[in-house]
């Protein structure tokens, strides 16, 4: 299970967060409280976070109601926003149009690059999970966007084929005979069974 961090100011703004480490406001604190709540039903076998401070302390509401620790990956940090990094879309659109154009940080870190690390720290927070078990990854809305397309095999020119995830909700990856599958993208509520002929 995939959880984007709360709510930060930055977020409310609209500004680009980045590597900044901006904590949870009033609302993001809420948030975690409330996703933590619902995730600790579902009683997963480990908590791995980025170790940026807002995804920490998304984790960490969890964490405490389960008595697991939170596993720090820094590959799960968020997308480099380079010289964007503070900005909201207008102050980007008019400095950067073509790199706004491309989405295309300057000094920023590419969709590749990001996508590979993020991929890599899936897959590590997968290893040692028992069958049936789970793992909550607490990270950032593009660090976990890029990396989820890159597991499930999706080509680099289909990059943003998968909507944005809202702040403290999640999306579910599972396996299947070795292979990646999207489960459920930017939910808010516990998973459901999915009930049809599709297996």
């Amino acid at each position: 299970m995939l959880l984007r961090h709360g709510q930060t100011t930055w977020n409310a703004e609209g500004r680009f967060q980045g590597h900044s480490d901006i904590p949870l406001d009033d609302t993001g604190l809420a948030q975690a409280q409330r996703a933590a709540g619902m995730l600790a039903a579902l009683r997963p076998d480990a908590i791995v976070s980025s170790d940026l401070t807002r995804a920490v302390s998304t984790a960490q509401p969890l964490a405490r109601l389960i008595g697991l620790a939170v596993t720090l990956d820094k590959d799960l940090r968020e997308r480099s926003g380079g010289l964007w990094e503070g900005l909201v879309g207008q102050e980007i659109r008019e400095r950067w149009p073509v790199e706004h154009a491309d989405w295309n940080p300057p000094q920023g870190e590419s969709r590749e690059v990001v996508a590979e690390r993020v991929a890599g720290a899936l897959k590590r927070a997968a290893e040692g999970i028992p069958a049936g078990g789970l793992s909550v990854v607490v990270s950032h809305g593009a660090a976990l966007r890029l990396g989820m397309e890159r597991v499930l095999g999706l080509p680099v020119d289909q990059a943003g084929v998968l909507g944005p995830l809202s702040n403290c909700s999640w999306s579910v990856l599972g396996q299947r005979n070795g292979a990646w599958r999207l489960l459920e993208h930017n939910a808010g509520t516990l998973p459901e069974p999915v009930l049809g002929d599709d297996r």
